[in-house]
């Protein structure tokens, strides 16, 4: 399981390369053909890297309960961040990754509540939720790669 934490590892990486010259109006812009934007998406990553593994399991989350409602799946930006949040999220993007795989190799997750994603994947412990995590954040790191170019 620590190879599908590492390359999630290495997408947060690279995203966070990528990103790293833009300002507040382009993480916070909606382009065109989108509904949300850039820090919505990590934030998002974050959130649902959170619910599925922590929340999932009956452990208390990394983030608060506001942060899990602004980002989470359904959720949508609600007006603009500023840079103290933007940098909060850039922060929590590799440290909650970080404090996740500590937590794993210590063995806390022994109590994962099954359920099924949207698209019909079945959770059952979280050995599935670490192998479907990559995926999530792939769709979601070609999203922030598209909408760099348009902002």
């Amino acid at each position: 399981m620590n190879q599908q934490i590492a390359t999630i590892r290495k997408t947060r990486s690279f995203l966070l390369e990528q990103i790293k010259n833009l300002g507040n109006e382009q993480f916070n812009q909606v382009a065109a053909g989108f509904n949300n934007n850039i820090i919505w998406n990590l934030g998002h990553m974050i959130a649902v890297q959170q619910g599925m593994c922590y929340k999932r399991a009956g452990l208390p989350a990394l983030i608060s309960e506001e942060f899990w409602e602004k980002f989470r799946t359904g959720s949508k930006p609600q007006g603009s961040l500023n840079d103290e949040e933007i940098a909060q999220i850039k922060d929590l993007f590799l440290a909650s990754l970080d404090k996740f795989e500590t937590d794993y190799n210590n063995k806390i997750f022994g109590n994962y509540t099954a359920w099924s994603t949207r698209h019909g994947v079945e959770m059952a412990s979280i050995v599935d939720a670490i192998e479907y995590l990559p995926y999530h954040e792939g769709l979601h790191a070609g999203t922030i790669l598209a909408m760099k170019r348009l902002v």
